[in-house]
């Protein structure tokens, strides 16, 4: 594993320090998430096609992190999440104050993209490599938590900032990169020990297949969800920062206690229970975005929209299930960042292509066809999840990579 198991001592005093690093990121993740979108409407005045084709630089990065991952793989996992973490922060910065041009923004977003991409499939690693295999799923609920308390502060800064101080865009995305520079900070401090000395690997397995095809489907559902989900509400029914940032708040109290449920719902009932449910869950969410206005009057559907918002971003910590899933199917536990890293940029090819089909969909015909696209791949999503088996391999089987 790329961060050596350190002592009792050592090992708690790193995971408070990632807790503490992971509570600052969120506070700069949640900040990015409040505002961004109506960065883009307000400042570059996007039309829905053209944010839908934006998705393809700014998930770019994800698609091509296996390498950059496999690159860095001598590091170690803690060092990368550090590096990661201050160039969110610099691309951060980027977009909101050097950014004289819509061509020089999307080299900034890029930057942050490529920053967040990185700390992706290497923040359950660390998790995972500082706690005990029967409390996997607890003890990443409990990071996935401190993010989330971040995100609170994030969100009641936006809402207060926009609202009541006068704050603009500019100096919003300035805090939020001084707080994911603070985390990288924070993660230096850990007790890292010596890192394994790794060469470059890529890890593709036949055993690993059903992670795989799981990790494309939930970046296509995933990416409809971040890119027009928000843009709905932001369009179709005219929401501004403060109301993303009330929505944010909401959807962090509630996933505090869903992490941990789901937390335990991992370790006691399994990743085939907890991924099946969400994936009916979303089916319905699907439903709920793309025929609400038709049955509710604006009023009432602008309220089901967003409980849809709230639910299906409520549910964003289920991720870590796929993340204890590949731990535990893995033949060697040296396999699990890269197939982590694997599985993140194969989401990346669903999420760069599903935002231009999407944008010019909702063109097309509107923005309920998206939606019902997003159904049928819940679905199948559905279907893959019941097939979900953590048993050992047999010995016999437990050869060399294919």
């Amino acid at each position: 594993m790329a961060l050596s198991s350190p002592g009792g001592a050592a090992r708690e005093r790193d995971f408070r320090l990632f807790l503490l690093a992971g509570l600052f990121a969120g506070i700069g993740s949640g900040i990015n998430a409040s505002i961004f979108n109506n960065y883009l409407s307000d400042v570059f005045k996007l039309s829905e096609d053209f944010r839908g084709f934006l998705e393809v630089p700014r998930e770019a990065p994800g698609l091509f992190i296996m390498l950059v991952l496999a690159l860095l793989s001598f590091a170690g996992d803690v060092r990368i999440a550090m590096l990661g973490m201050a160039a969110a922060g610099l691309g951060m910065l980027g977009v909101g104050l050097l950014s004289p041009s819509f061509a020089v923004m999307v080299i900034w977003m890029m930057m942050f993209s490529l920053g967040t991409h990185m700390v992706m499939p290497v923040s359950p690693s660390i998790g995972m490599a500082l706690s005990e295999q029967k409390s996997y799923g607890a003890r990443l609920g409990t990071v996935s938590a401190f993010g989330l308390f971040g995100g609170i502060i994030a969100y009641v800064f936006v809402f207060i900032g926009f609202n009541y101080a006068g704050i603009t865009y500019k100096a919003a995305f300035a805090i939020g990169a001084a707080f994911y520079v603070a985390a990288a900070f924070l993660m230096g401090l850990m007790t890292k020990g010596r890192p394994e000395r790794r060469s470059v690997r890529l890890v593709f397995r036949k055993r690993y297949w059903l992670y795989y095809v799981l990790a494309v489907i939930s970046g296509a559902r995933n990416q409809i969800f971040m890119t027009f989900a928000p843009w709905v509400l932001i369009k179709v029914f005219g929401l501004k920062p403060q109301v993303f940032a009330i929505l944010g708040m909401v959807i962090a109290v509630i996933s505090i206690g869903t992490r941990k449920i789901i937390g335990r719902l991992i370790d006691e009932k399994g990743e085939r229970f907890v991924l099946t449910l969400e994936a009916a869950l979303l089916f319905a969410i699907c439903l709920g975005y793309a025929f609400s206005a038709r049955i509710f009057p604006e009023g009432v559907a602008v309220v089901v929209i967003a409980g849809c918002y709230i639910i299906d971003n409520s549910m964003a910590a289920v991720e870590m299930a796929r993340s204890t899933y590949a731990r535990k199917i893995a033949l060697d536990p040296a396999d699990l960042t890269p197939t982590l890293s694997t599985g993140v940029s194969l989401q990346h090819i669903a999420s760069m292509v599903i935002p231009v089909f999407g944008g010019l969909l909702w063109s097309a015909v509107g923005y309920p066809a998206v939606f019902i696209g997003a159904a049928a791949i819940a679905f199948i999503n559905l279907i893959l999840s019941s097939r979900i088996n953590t048993e050992p391999e047999p010995p016999a089987a437990s050869a060399p990579a294919e």
